[in-house]
């Protein structure tokens, strides 16, 4: 995942654009996605689709022809969706078009005017600070044209046509930790999942921010109600105790599996309330949609220095904690997928456990953790508790809960409520 990032990392995306392509281009090397266009000009909603941005260079040079911003060294140096430009200016008139962040002052920040026609270069504020008066040749290579809104979708199938929605953004230039962590996390997820047998149907959406996923949602209106299940990756490559933010339900079902989850982990984490504003998940939790979609980060977005900036490179993802998001992620796959109701079969007192092989005959002894999943099982098989209801309240973990639950099955004293779901 990390030596992905790496490769993701040059490239110059946005909302729209080749860069968008080239990147879903690279993920679809690794799982089999379905490239979508959507032509500008298409009303989703309240919005449009906008024109297509493309950009070739961009350069502000001295009067002695040194480029002084370059895009070539960084595609942060130019405000994204910025017009095309060619003029000559005075440091006054530059500086009307220049941003940077006194806050950070050595690394240039990331700034884009995806609706408002203009253009602009941000560089660190000590450089601007530095410019002297000059006449300095402007240039912003780019293009504004009808074109296409580019986004990446993958379904795979399982038992049930009930879906759960993993979504990424894919629009941000060369932030690695705000953008491409999640694409690389989603990209393994993916990986990970093609071959498994699965109860519900899993659809990855690799999109724009905002416009993307109001795009998306629009286009499949009618297919919504599917979702069952669903969270957005974002920030999940930083150093940072992970973040699950709930979805606007604030129980569903994928909030309590992550939640149960993160406490399982037995570190430090954070669960934060829903907020309409955030990523994708504010669309997705719109209430005209109302989604059962949460958003799993670590570091929450705003609240790292390095956030939307030139920081944000490939040392600030590190490989141990894309492995832990990764893990925990599929974790709370398994939940989900293994979460039903069951009926005790022997609901009079407790069944004699050690006549099926499932309790040890000797006592005086504390029950360990897998007696305990059996006990709690059993007790709380009503037909109305699920297995995530269960193991949430009995404070145990899910792969031990897992094992007494197949030996319960097994032995014939549970089954699940409806015969049919245990089938998917």
């Amino acid at each position: 995942m990390h030596r992905f990032i790496s490769e993701l990392y040059p490239i110059c995306r946005s909302i729209t654009g080749d860069g968008v392509r080239k990147t879903l281009n690279l993920i679809l090397e690794h799982i089999p996605l379905t490239i979508c266009e959507v032509p500008s000009g298409l009303r989703v909603f309240d919005w449009t689709v906008p024109l297509e941005w493309n950009i070739r260079d961009a350069y502000v040079k001295n009067s002695a022809g040194e480029r002084v911003i370059d895009f070539r060294a960084s595609n942060l140096h130019v405000v994204g969706y910025s017009v095309p430009v060619r003029a000559r200016l005075g440091l006054s008139e530059l500086k009307e078009h220049l941003f940077s962040d006194p806050e950070q002052p050595d690394w240039i920040p990331y700034r884009t005017s995806y609706y408002k026609p203009t253009w602009g270069f941000c560089l660190p504020h000590n450089q601007l600070l530095a410019l002297p008066e000059d006449d300095y040749e402007v240039c912003i290579d780019s293009s504004l044209e009808p074109g296409h809104l580019t986004y990446g979708e993958l379904l795979l199938r399982g038992r049930s046509p009930d879906e759960v929605l993993i979504s990424c953004h894919v629009c941000h230039p060369s932030l690695c930790n705000d953008n491409l962590s999640g694409i690389a996390i989603a990209t393994a997820l993916a990986k990970r999942l093609e071959s498994m047998d699965l109860r519900y149907s899993y659809r990855f959406l690799f999109i724009p921010g905002t416009i993307g996923s109001i795009t998306w949602a629009a286009i499949r209106q009618s297919h919504l109600s599917k979702i069952k299940h669903g969270f957005v990756l974002t920030c999940v490559g930083d150093a940072g105790s992970p973040t699950y933010k709930l979805s606007r339900q604030g129980n569903a079902e994928i909030d309590n599996a992550w939640m149960y989850v993160l406490k399982q982990s037995g570190t430090a984490f954070d669960i934060l309330p829903f907020s309409p504003f955030g990523y994708d998940e504010r669309q997705y939790c719109s209430p005209g949609l109302n989604l059962p979609v949460g958003c799993f980060m670590r570091t929450p977005h705003g609240q790292f220095p390095e956030y939307h900036t030139s920081a944000d490179d490939i040392d600030l993802v590190c490989a141990d904690s894309l492995g832990d998001s990764l893990a925990k992620a599929l974790t709370t796959i398994d939940v989900i997928e293994h979460n039903r109701k069951y009926l005790n079969l022997k609901p009079f007192c407790e069944p004699k456990l050690g006549d099926y092989g499932l309790y040890s005959t000797i006592g005086g002894f504390a029950a360990g953790e897998f007696q305990m999943a059996l006990l709690w099982l059993l007790n709380m098989s009503d037909g109305e508790n699920s297995v995530l209801d269960i193991a949430t309240r009995a404070n145990l973990p899910w792969t031990t809960i897992k094992e007494a639950l197949g030996a319960l099955c097994t032995a014939g004293l549970l089954q699940p409520v409806d015969p049919t779901a245990s089938a998917q």
